[in-house]
Order: structure tokens, then sequence, then C-alpha cells
């Protein structure tokens, strides 16, 4: 699945609705509400976890995906070794990374682009993506309807 940075991954785009996810992937396999009243769907094919922000008005605002097939820019992400990625990731001018570490985890967040590349023992085990936020402090929200 390809990831379009800023945007969304594959057919999902930041900003729909649960009906429109819904329209392209199907039922979710679980769906339930976090601590924040967000709605979260669940994917068990495409391993992804699907965040619709409450205070929103449910639009998806943010995915965390662990697909061997994940995509960016042509280069697979999971399975891989953070060293050879960033490398990969380089020759497209992506190079600054805010690394923090947890337990056996570390996370390589980027900022401009508003996603996580999270390793285990040096290798990707997932990736996460939010929706950006504009210069107004607001989400910058890609999908339009096609009412």
């Amino acid at each position: 699945m390809k990831i379009n940075l800023k945007s969304g991954i594959d057919q999902l785009v930041f900003g729909m609705k649960q009906n429109d996810v819904t329209a392209v992937f199907g039922k979710p396999d679980k769906n339930y509400k976090d601590e924040d009243d967000n709605v979260i769907f669940v994917y068990n094919k495409h391993k992804m976890r699907l965040t619709f922000y409450e205070e929103e008005e449910l639009k998806l605002g943010y995915i965390v995906a662990s697909g061997a097939d994940l995509d960016l820019f042509g280069f697979k992400l999971l399975g891989r070794n953070i060293k050879d990625v960033k490398k990969d990731l380089e020759t497209k001018q992506i190079t600054k990374f805010t690394q923090e570490e947890f337990d056996t985890f570390e996370n390589y967040f980027n900022d401009e682009n508003w996603f996580i590349l999270q390793t285990e023992f040096n290798e990707i085990v997932k990736f996460e993506i939010g929706a950006i936020i504009n210069g107004k402090d607001e989400f910058d929200w890609k999908f339009t309807s096609k009412k």
C-alpha cells in the first residue's frame, strides 16, 4: 500500500468519515472508542488501526500500519534496518528525525510530514502517520466529499 505523505495511505485520505472508509475497506474487524472518545477501526487484513477524532467531527486523522506491503516512494519499510531506510529517504530530502527510545523500541519521528518509523532491534516494525496541522493550528484535511 502506497503511503501518501501528508494525505494518508492508499485510498485512505485524512478527513474521511467512517462511512467513506467502509466504502473503500468494508466493515472493520474491530470498532471501539478510546479514552478520548475517538472512534478506532481495526482492519486485520491490512494490519491497520485508524483513528477518527471525536473533536473533529469524527474525521480520519491518524493511521497506524504494520503491513509488509507498505511503500514510501517505492521503498519498502517493514522488516528493514532503520539505517537503510533513512538512507533511502535522504534521496527524497527527508532527513530530520527526532529519536525517542522506550524499552526495546525506538521511534523516529519526522515532524515535517508527521510520521513515525517505529523500530525494534533496529528493524522497522510499525509506521504511523497523522494529519498535518497547518499554520493556523488547524488540521489540513485532504479529503473532499463527493456529495
